[in-house]
């Protein structure tokens, strides 16, 4: 494939952008120097590996051509593996670089909401759900992202029923989107008294947060209840209606938002939520038939399919999806994400670029 073109475009842009964003009018304007420094630090990576591929094609080409002029044995075994180290590297700097073409997906940029729910196994699935949501907060830690708790409902010893919270951060729904489905754990729960090994399981739900811009939502079409949020009990008892709970009207759909003091505050984030699922089902109609990845992604929001396990006597962590078993599961399990969500981008952007080939 002939790289060259679409480089040297990208090449100029990445100039063209650097002097843009030294100009005071630009730099005055925050949304657009955010989109620009953003667009400036994509283009910059995609660069820098299209010289590392340049550089690896020059050294394959000399070590090649050396090798022929070679007339002792020792320098010919030398550049011989001086060549295929050059050839391996441009096989793998040639998949990078075919991925840099893939069209990105405008939603990946937004930020993520994530509901974690527990499911069969009572109250060590609840702790479970607790257990998922730490190791989540432990990776947005590490990312430096912003978390935001906006529901939660915890459970006698400890764990959540459910919880729901907004990650902000750069790139984190298409980090996140292929947490959705089905999470087992299997483990000797800490109400075990035979130390009998448990399966329980907790569903999750990532979706990117839509903006007013993405998706209008008509002021009639929303009914606004307050309540009273659940709390602890004893002094620490909310004595005023500060939870909302707002439903779509014609689509029936409804959200909570409790974790807010005051009532407008709750308002405010429950339509912000409400949106962001609303926008996620219109995003679903107009991509049904859209690529395979996507249709896988649709496909994992389904509760009834069981995406990974977590196998604590054997200390691994497997994604069924994709075939992979990691060890290490306390470190995984506080966040030590990057690997896993490493692999997950790469089955994706195999399969795009096996659609795109077969299309």
């Amino acid at each position: 494939m002939d790289f060259k073109t679409p480089f040297e475009k990208m090449e100029a842009e990445l100039h063209e952008i650097g002097l843009k964003l030294s100009d005071p009018t630009v730099i005055s304007d925050q949304n657009q120097f955010r989109d620009l420094a953003r667009r400036h630090s994509d283009l910059e990576s995609a660069v820098a590996l299209w010289h590392d591929y340049c550089q690896a094609e020059s050294d394959h080409s000399d070590a090649q051509a050396l090798l022929v002029e070679a007339d002792d044995d020792e320098m010919k075994e030398y550049l011989q593996a001086e060549a295929d180290d050059a050839a391996e590297r441009l096989q793998d700097l040639e998949a990078k670089l075919l991925r840099q073409l893939l069209p990105k997906d405008p939603v990946d940029e937004k930020n993520a909401i994530i509901e974690v729910r527990a499911g069969t196994g009572g109250e060590e699935a609840a702790i479970f759900a607790g257990d998922l949501f730490t190791m989540y907060a432990g990776y947005a830690e590490r990312a430096g992202w912003k978390l935001e708790v906006t529901d939660q409902s915890e459970s006698e010893m400890g764990g959540y029923k459910e919880i729901a919270f907004i990650l902000e951060g750069r790139n984190a729904y298409g980090t996140f989107k292929h947490e959705s489905g089905v999470h087992r754990v299997q483990r000797v729960p800490k109400t075990e008294s035979q130390g009998r090994i448990h399966t329980s399981a907790a569903s999750v739900i990532v979706l990117p947060e839509a903006e007013e811009v993405d998706f209008d939502i008509p002021a009639a079409d929303l009914r606004m209840e307050n309540f009273r949020a659940g709390g602890p009990g004893g002094q620490h008892m909310q004595k005023n209606e500060t939870a909302v709970r707002v439903t779509h009207i014609p689509s029936g759909l409804s959200v909570v938002s409790s974790s807010q003091r005051s009532q407008h505050q709750n308002r405010e984030q429950a339509v912000r939520l409400l949106r962001s699922r609303l926008y996620e089902i219109e995003l679903e109609k107009q991509q049904a038939e859209a690529a395979a990845v996507r249709r896988e992604q649709v496909k994992s929001g389904d509760r009834s399919e069981k995406i990974r396990t977590y196998n604590v006597p054997q200390d691994r962590m497997t994604d069924h999806r994709i075939g992979l078993t990691l060890h290490n599961l306390p470190a995984l399990m506080g966040g030590e994400l990057d690997t896993l969500f490493e692999a997950l981008a790469e089955a994706e952007h195999a399969d795009r670029l096996k659609e795109l080939a077969e299309g």
